[in-house]
């Protein structure tokens, strides 16, 4: 395998779980605020609850489409690791466990 391919997989197996990680950070993000909101609204006295509405369906289409760039993300990484069995003979049926980046991953990638 040439030394670019290599650099090449180590890097996607570096970004890939990340940016699945991040989306999935994101739609925890909007899930709480949307939590926040709506017990803002069912909270708040004298405010009608239509008032509200516009925002929170705003809301439902960032988590729908979150989740939707999330199952897009985890089919490219499919996608990605298809491609290294083919171009590089790579066998990657084992993925990083986490996709979180951790404080030791971060070090040995500087």
């Amino acid at each position: 395998m040439s030394e670019n391919i290599q650099f090449a997989v180590a890097r996607l197996r570096r970004q890939v779980p990340t940016a699945e990680h991040r989306i999935d950070d994101a739609l925890i993000a909007v899930s709480t605020l949307m939590t926040s909101v709506v017990t803002a609204r069912r909270d708040t006295l004298g405010v009608p609850a239509i008032r509200g509405h516009a925002t929170i369906q705003r809301l439902a289409r960032v988590q729908s489409a979150l989740v939707g760039a999330s199952g897009d993300v985890l089919r490219v990484h499919g996608d990605l690791a298809d491609i290294a069995q083919e171009t590089a003979g790579l066998d990657l049926h084992e993925c990083p466990a986490l996709a979180a980046p951790s404080a030791d991953r971060s070090k040995a990638a500087a």
